[in-house]
């Protein structure tokens, strides 16, 4: 059984050589293999002259100056908040008249609160999210018309609009309350979740592209590992009796797997680390506390064959990026069968899949660069709003009507920010 897993993982690491060759061949200006039907085709879509966005100027105390207290959060997996924010402000889709906006867009930075080791803390974001709004329902007329439900915000904390890191309170304190209404942009996405309402545009976590590009290595570098994980497996601090953190399957991967020679994992994270995903056939890429994190992003960026575990995730822009053509899909309750599935794929399925994230598109989709750029991450959430208009008229309210209760929701996130 060891020698025909030796025998196959030299065919994969032969086939991942030969694709990388030829992806390098193949150039930017030359036609890569695209999925059929709308799921390729979207990726191309241009929402310049579908909508028009009013961006609401707000007090700095809600986005500038927290970002100045603390840089940190211009590199932080949250930080598509900020990088939205300043890519609509010179958008051609901007508009500076509210009254033929499509879209009303509130720059609020929830997640710039971070600790000393660099994560954030949600806990004021409910009240500063309260205040924001009620300054624009005071100081516009535009929030009173819909109660919301032309506006969008980005909230990209671990689990959206819930506010929370642990998926137990995030449950218990639902999506607030004035955000009921409103499209709600954020990395979390899982299917009947309770802080995933119906509407909301999943986008990737963002990942820094110009510290990516920095550690590209040769195209022609075979893929001599066959899987490949840098993370916890267990979280001691948040999770000491073990079996909640990641539900259990990032401590069945290394339980399991720790000393299977087809698989690099460990909690170490080299300085080598983009430099290795780029070496490897299949990267993990397992739940923590939540189901999304930038591993996802970075595997497809360095052409790595995501290996998605995470029952039930809505992944970012499921209708431009056919992830069921270039990921693996692992149930979590399968991971102790994680060697015979990986292995099982045939070479050419492989070959497929490094094909089609070879494609440039694919990867742009998944990024937030400055500046922006054509089919990034920043139009894909465009592309997300320009296809849920026209408006619906039910969404305008009627005069004295009212659907949004604004003492909801714990008494904590009611005290003035």
């Amino acid at each position: 059984m060891e020698i025909w897993k030796w025998v196959f993982v030299g065919i994969l690491c032969y086939a991942a050589f030969a694709s990388t060759v030829g992806a390098v061949k193949l150039g930017r200006s030359q036609p890569t293999e695209r999925i059929s039907g709308s799921a390729g085709d979207v990726l191309e879509d241009d929402p310049v002259g579908r909508l028009k966005v009013f961006v609401y100027e707000l007090p700095s105390k809600y986005n500038k100056k927290i970002l100045q207290k603390d840089p940190r959060c211009l590199t932080h997996m949250f930080a598509a908040e900020i990088f939205m924010h300043r890519f609509l402000l010179s958008s051609p889709v901007r508009t500076l008249n509210p009254e033929e906006a499509d879209w009303f867009y509130t720059p609020v930075y929830t997640t710039c609160d971070l600790t000393p080791n660099g994560l954030p803390l949600p806990f004021k974001s409910p009240r500063m999210m309260r205040s924001a709004i009620q300054l624009i329902s005071s100081n516009w007329p535009y929030w009173n018309r819909t109660e919301g439900a032309d506006h969008f915000f980005v909230v990209p904390h671990d689990f959206g609009a819930c506010f929370h890191y642990l998926e137990e309170k995030a449950i218990e304190r639902g999506i607030l309350h004035l955000l009921q209404r409103a499209t709600l942009v954020q990395t979390f996405g899982q299917r009947n979740h309770v802080c995933l309402k119906e509407g909301a545009i999943t986008v990737p976590p963002y990942a820094p592209p110009q510290k990516m590009q920095a550690h590209l290595i040769p195209g022609k570098t075979p893929r001599s590992i066959f899987v490949y994980f840098r993370g916890l497996f267990y979280d001691v601090g948040n999770d000491p009796e073990g079996g909640y953190y990641a539900r259990g399957a990032r401590a069945a991967v290394w339980e399991n797997f720790k000393d299977n020679p087809l698989f690099d994992i460990s909690t170490e994270h080299p300085t080598t680390y983009y430099e290795d995903m780029q070496r490897a056939v299949f990267c993990l890429c397992p739940l923590g506390w939540a189901p999304w994190s930038p591993r996802l992003v970075e595997a497809v960026i360095f052409g790595c064959i995501p290996v998605i575990i995470a029952d039930d995730i809505v992944l970012p822009f499921a209708d431009a990026i056919p992830w069921e053509e270039i990921g693996v899909f692992v149930d979590e309750k399968d991971v102790p069968n994680l060697d015979t599935i990986l292995t099982s794929i045939p070479p050419e399925v492989i070959l497929r899949k490094q094909r089609l994230l070879a494609n440039p598109s694919m990867k742009q989709a998944m990024l937030f660069p400055q500046p922006a750029q054509p089919g990034d991450a920043f139009h894909q959430v465009l592309n997300g709003l320009a296809r849920k208009l026209p408006h619906d008229k039910s969404i305008y309210l009627k005069p004295g009507e009212k659907i949004l209760n604004w003492t909801a929701g714990p008494v904590g996130d009611l005290k003035p920010w």
